[in-house]
């Protein structure tokens, strides 16, 4: 029987160093899986197969084991790259709520000043208002004393007229009485010279 070749554990990839498995190599950082290749041949050596049998298998079971790796890994992200991103969203999350905070502030402060806007704008309109209500209210006393000043003067010259009225009825009621009283005296007096 010939010598054993000693082989020694080592990462797949020494196994498979062909152009087209570099291709597929992620980055630098990943990590080596090992593979106790040894080991693998004596078991297949104690199985029955013959060294350069056991080594041929062996071959292929670690290029299969190193494919079935990529493949698993080829989605997956180092460790590094997991940090780096969870950083960078924690800092885009800082800076978004930095943001909506300040926003939140503009708003408070533009809501506010509006509202100040408004009380103002209120505050003049009611000012406005009572102006004008004390204007109109003024308005209608003037036009009303001016009403009652004239419905005096009218009343007063209707007064004037009923007593003129009532003074030529006076005059014509004593201009009768005394025509009354003259005939009256006229006929006694042609009574008496008659008789």
């Amino acid at each position: 029987m010939s010598t054993p070749l000693r082989l020694r554990a080592r990462p797949l990839r020494s196994w498979i160093a062909t152009p087209s498995t570099r291709a597929f190599r992620a980055s630098a950082a990943r990590h080596d899986f090992h593979f106790d290749t040894h080991h693998f041949v004596q078991r297949l050596e104690r199985e029955g197969l013959n060294r350069q049998q056991a080594e041929g298998i062996m071959s292929a079971m670690a290029e299969v084991i190193d494919e079935s790796i990529r493949n698993m890994t080829s989605n997956m992200v180092t460790k590094a790259d997991q940090e780096k991103h969870q950083y960078t969203q924690q800092v885009d999350f800082a800076q978004l709520k930095s943001e909506l905070q300040l926003m939140e502030k503009n708003d408070l402060a533009m809501i506010k000043a509006e509202s100040d806007r408004l009380q103002v704008d209120m505050e003049k309109l009611k000012q406005r208002l009572r102006e004008e209500i004390t204007r109109t209210q003024a308005g209608v006393r003037l036009d009303l004393n001016l009403e009652k000043g004239r419905m005096r003067e009218e009343s007063s010259g209707q007064e004037l007229k009923i007593k003129e009225v009532d003074t030529r009825i006076e005059q014509e009621i004593a201009n009768l009485r005394t025509a009354i009283q003259a005939a009256k005296v006229g006929s006694c007096v042609h009574r008496t010279s008659s008789y």
